[in-house]
């Protein structure tokens, strides 16, 4: 496969404390980070899993427990993980009743994924779920390559405005100044660029 028109994946982590208030947030870096990889019709279902995981970290850890979230590619699966501490306090899927008020995220979590599963570290447990894409290759995009460059070349422009825009909001969501941030990185593109002197 030529590969010009491929979407380079890095795998990335993002430590956080695992409050209410984070899961918005790690939502909108989802958003942002999916789009990216054009992967965004995903988002919804990847979204729905990752709140799921961590709310059971703040329900049976505890809240403000030190948490990571690790996005990667497993071949041509997207692979999700939330990493916490405790190897004791494991997810489980039970069978919730109707009128259960819990009980139902282990099972959203398995409706919506391809698999899940737990890996018991010596210091740290890893719940994670895997979701397919379509993708041929995992820096390529599914269907016809000649689509695909059509498209990435129409939303390109879109999907980083939605991911500076993203950005901004997560940044003022925790307490730092976005005007300040686009000033700096506009320096910084500037120079980069040789546009601004030493």
């Amino acid at each position: 496969m030529d590969c010009t028109t491929c979407t380079p994946r890095t795998a990335w982590e993002l430590p956080f404390l695992a409050e209410p208030e984070e899961v918005a947030a790690l939502r909108r870096v989802l958003r942002i980070h999916l789009r990216i990889w054009g992967l965004q019709e995903l988002t919804s279902a990847v979204q729905l899993c990752v709140s799921e995981l961590v709310s059971n970290v703040i329900t049976h850890v505890g809240p403000g427990t030190p948490t990571t979230l690790a996005v990667s590619m497993n071949g041509t699966r997207l692979r999700i993980e939330v990493h916490d501490p405790d190897p004791r306090a494991l997810p489980t899927l039970v069978e919730a009743t109707d009128d259960a008020e819990t009980g139902r995220g282990m099972a959203l979590v398995t409706a919506t994924t391809d698999r899940w599963g737990v890996q018991l570290l010596a210091d740290r447990k890893v719940t994670w779920c895997e979701f397919a894409t379509g993708l041929y290759v995992p820096d390529g995009h599914g269907g016809s390559s000649r689509w695909a460059s059509w498209l990435e070349a129409a939303t390109t422009e879109a999907a980083a405005i939605d991911a500076i825009s993203d950005l901004l909001h997560w940044l003022r969501v925790h307490g730092h100044d976005p005007e300040e941030a686009l000033d700096r990185a506009q320096m910084r593109f500037e120079t980069e660029l040789g546009l601004v002197g030493d």
